[in-house]
């Protein structure tokens, strides 16, 4: 079996969900080893296996939907033919792992705590100031007070400097939690340069864009940093040319 990671949340019942880590493939370096994205350099026999071996550790019956992503805010209704360009999709049919590649952005899986609908987004800064988190969630067919999230891997706050730019874009979010009462330096803490960079909290942003959207069952995203946990996680940061793990979610096949 391969190393997995599991969300630490509530159990839903017919929900599945996992992170993949770097570990347990058959790619060669720089892709080494359990790279599962066809798009970065790797060969395609090397990611078919990959895939292969993930599918493995899926339900049986289970087809995985791909997307060709482009860290941009639009959303896709699963199944959809082939990978269609878009950073997030969801779904009501049972079968269906709605697949998001990452390599220091964060995963962000959603599921109706009924278990009647699944989401899955990819969201990276540029993502996340476009508003990927609202437009799916607003997909969904259920109410936001109704689904639970998980936030997986993704680069860390001590890791992920900024330029002033990606902090200005984010203007509302430190208003909203400031407003709450939150410290603004849980977004974006300063960075010793002095010269308007910053540390961005990828998972702390869409906490507060996730909260005003009415959602409170959020777990996750403090326990991983893909650029410094180099054994686990494959990071575009640190090594630029590198392969891409999954995070995945559906209902179970019946």
């Amino acid at each position: 079996m391969l190393p997995r990671i599991e969300p630490c949340w509530p159990a839903i019942p017919g929900v599945c969900a996992l992170s993949t880590t770097r570990v347990g493939g058959v790619s060669a370096a720089p892709y080494e080893s359990l790279n599962l994205g066809a798009h970065v350099g790797d060969t395609v026999e090397a990611v078919a296996e990959n895939r292969r071996r993930l599918s493995q550790q899926l339900p049986k019956g289970t087809e995985i939907q791909w997307l060709n992503q482009v860290h941009g805010n639009s959303v896709v209704h699963a199944p959809s033919r082939g990978a269609p360009n878009a950073d997030a999709c969801w779904t009501t049919t049972p079968g269906i792992a709605l697949a998001i590649m990452t390599a220091d952005c964060l995963p962000v899986l959603l599921a109706a705590v009924d278990g009647s609908v699944v989401a899955a987004a990819h969201a990276g800064w540029r993502g996340l100031a476009d508003g990927v988190l609202p437009n799916v969630v607003s997909a969904l067919p259920c109410e936001p007070a109704k689904v639970q999230v998980w936030l997986g891997p993704a680069i860390g706050p001590q890791s992920y400097e900024v330029g002033f730019e990606v902090q200005a874009a984010f203007a509302r979010e430190i208003a909203l939690h400031s407003n709450a009462g939150g410290d603004p330096e849980t977004l974006f803490r300063p960075s010793s340069r002095g010269d308007g960079h910053s540390f961005a909290n990828l998972a702390a942003i869409a906490t507060v864009q996730l909260r005003d959207m009415g959602i409170s069952n959020i777990y996750g995203g403090a326990d991983f940093d893909t650029f410094s946990d180099h054994r686990r996680f494959f990071s575009h940061r640190r090594s630029g040319t590198t392969g891409r793990q999954v995070s995945t979610i559906l209902i179970a096949p019946r």
